[in-house]
């Protein structure tokens, strides 16, 4: 809308070339993410300078290769605008602090938000958005948890639109995209039901006909029991800033580890090209910073 402000135009341009980014181009890059995913048991994500995060995220695991995944590979046949590679994850064995400085959930800003997991649980949670630690905590319950007194890790996913990462930077106008758009700029968690939440028994498959067999976790299984325990209606996704991320690495029971994103860059081969718009924009604020000081 005209209101969003003098750069209207501008952000309508970019955000209408975010919604129709090539399919065909971003199914090839995340393809390499997942096939470096689906080698591994489990993901170690680690935040950079300040953020405190160190969390280990446990995968399905894959009993035919050849045929399965852990990993959606998520373009524009599954929703607009593309832009990230998600999974299920296993919740036995997820451990670890989540710690984002500034995030908007639901319309509502947190600052300083941490979330600790203990196998795939929330087991401890604080902001800074009150003097009062216990103001934070009701704060969080509220608008997080929605008064449960826990929620799983329902999906673990890396956001891989980083012209839409640039477009929110550039304008200032991350707080004012959609869920569809900001989820897609990072690295992002999400507390709740999993993304394939009362369909988890209809096949999904990937493009390149592989099952994407990480529909279900520990929690959702209790459908087949006591049904009215495995759903908690709410699935809020987190999402760090790649200038926050430290790194990703794929964990490997066989052979050496693989990291996917360092210091906020995609250094996985093959997926170099995502980081042309954080280049980009690095260096327009560059140019910008030398105009200020001449």
């Amino acid at each position: 809308m005209p209101a969003i402000g003098k750069d209207f135009e501008a952000i309508f341009d970019e955000i209408v070339q975010i919604n129709t980014m090539d399919n065909e181009e971003y199914r090839k890059l995340q393809q390499y993410l997942i096939d470096a995913l689906d080698k591994g048991y489990a993901a170690h994500i680690k935040g950079a300078g300040k953020n405190p995060t160190d969390l280990t995220v446990y995968f399905h695991p894959l009993e035919d290769p050849a045929k399965q995944t852990a990993f959606e590979n998520c373009v524009a046949d599954v929703n607009i605008p593309l832009g990230e590679v998600y999974t299920s994850p296993r919740l036995e064995g997820t451990n670890g602090v989540l710690f984002v400085s500034r995030v908007f959930l639901n319309g509502f800003e947190f600052k300083d938000l941490r979330i600790t997991f203990r196998n795939g649980m929330i087991e401890s949670y604080s902001c800074g958005n009150f003097e009062d630690p216990r103001e934070g905590k009701k704060y969080i319950e509220k608008n997080i948890l929605f008064d449960h007194p826990t929620l799983p890790m329902g999906e673990f996913a890396i956001g891989t639109n980083t012209r839409a990462y640039v477009c929110g930077k550039k304008y200032g106008i991350e707080s004012l995209l959609p869920i569809l758009i900001a989820e897609k700029t990072g690295p992002h968690f999400a507390v709740g039901d999993t993304c394939y939440a009362f369909d988890e028994d209809n096949p999904v498959y990937n493009p390149d006909g592989k099952e994407i067999i990480a529909r279900d976790n520990s929690v959702s299984l209790l459908r087949k029991t006591d049904p009215a325990q495995a759903y908690f209606g709410c699935h809020t996704d987190i999402t760090i800033p790649y200038e926050e991320l430290g790194s990703i690495t794929v964990l490997c029971r066989e052979g050496e580890n693989v990291t996917l994103i360092e210091n906020g860059r995609f250094v996985l081969p093959g997926t170099e090209k995502l980081n042309e718009p954080l280049d980009r924009w690095g260096e327009e604020l560059s140019t910008h910073e030398d105009r200020r000081n001449r």
